[in-house]
C-alpha cells in the first residue's frame, strides 16, 4: 500500500455501530477494515471479543463505545462498561459525555465522570476519546470548557459527534451537522497539543478526509471507508483490489 494511502487509512475508525447491523455485518466490516488496514473498527460493545478474533494477525485496533449514543448512563455504569470493554480486548474507548450535565454547566460532575473513565483506560493502557455531541451544544462555551476538562484529564482524543445525535427540525424530520469546520478548528485551538481531534459525522469522501486533516484532525469515524480509500488509491496511483463484500451502513 502506498505511503499516502496507508497514512489516510490509519486515520479511519471504521464504524460498525448501526443498530440494524447483524453479526454477519460486523464480521464483514472487520474484514473490510483489515483489508484496508484501517486504524480501528469501532464496534458494538457486545462484539468486542469477536472483533479481537476477527482482527487477529492485523494491526487494526478494536474500539468500542460507552454510554452510546446519548451519554445518559450513570458514571458507575459507564465505568463498568469501560472496564468490561477493556477486559474483552478493546484498546480504544469512545465515551459520550452526559449532555444534560454539560448544558446545565455542572462541570464538577462532568469532570469527575471523564476522570473516572480515564482512570480505567489508563490502567488498561487504552486510548480514551470523549464525544461532545456538538449538535446538542448551542454555544461554543460548552465545547471550549469540555476541551479544557479533557486536556486536564489527559485524554487521548476529543471527538465531535456520535453520528446518531439527531435534531428534530421544524418540518418534523431529523438530521445532524456532525463534524463542522467551525467546531473542529475550535476544538483544536482549545485542546492541549497532546490531545488529538476525531471528526465524526459527515466525513464520507476523500475530499472530506483531506479537508479535516488540514484542520488538524488525526482520526475520523466513517462508514464509507472503502469508497474513501479506493479514491485515495486513484489519486495517489495505487492499485485497486477486490473490495470485501460489505454494505456500507448509515450512521457516521
Amino acid at each position: 500500500m502506498l505511503k499516502e494511502v496507508r497514512e489516510l487509512a490509519k486515520m479511519i475508525d471504521h464504524s460498525l455501530l448501526h443498530p440494524t447491523m447483524t453479526d454477519k455485518d460486523l464480521k464483514e466490516g472487520c474484514e473490510l477494515a483489515k483489508h484496508y488496514d484501517a486504524a480501528s473498527v469501532c464496534i458494538k460493545p457486545y462484539a468486542v471479543k469477536d472483533a479481537v478474533k476477527w482482527l487477529e494477525d492485523s494491526d487494526v485496533m478494536v474500539c468500542t463505545v460507552i454510554g452510546f449514543p446519548h451519554g445518559n448512563s450513570s458514571t458507575d455504569v459507564k465505568v463498568y462498561e469501560t472496564e468490561k470493554a477493556c477486559q474483552d480486548g478493546a484498546v480504544e474507548i469512545d465515551m459520550v459525555v452526559n449532555i444534560g450535565k454539560v448544558l446545565q454547566e455542572d462541570w464538577e460532575y462532568v469532570s469527575q465522570e471523564i476522570e473516572a473513565i480515564a482512570a480505567v483506560t489508563k490502567k488498561h493502557k487504552a486510548a480514551l476519546k470523549v464525544i461532545f455531541e456538538n449538535d446538542y451544544l448551542p454555544e461554543d462555551k460548552y465545547k471550549i470548557k469540555l476541551c479544557e476538562i479533557c486536556s486536564a484529564a489527559k485524554v487521548e482524543f476529543v471527538k465531535t459527534s456520535t453520528g446518531y445525535g439527531f435534531i428534530k427540525g421544524s418540518d418534523g424530520k431529523y438530521s445532524y451537522e456532525g463534524a463542522t469546520e467551525h467546531d473542529l478548528k475550535l476544538m483544536r485551538k482549545h485542546s492541549d497539543p497532546e490531545v488529538q481531534i476525531k471528526a465524526a459525522g459527515g466525513v464520507r469522501t476523500l475530499e472530506d478526509l483531506l479537508k479535516v486533516k488540514s484542520w488538524g484532525v488525526t482520526r475520523i469515524g466513517a462508514t464509507a471507508t472503502a469508497t474513501i480509500l479506493e479514491d485515495a488509491k486513484k489519486k495517489y496511483g495505487g492499485e485497486s483490489g477486490d473490495k470485501p463484500e460489505f454494505k456500507e451502513s448509515v450512521g457516521y
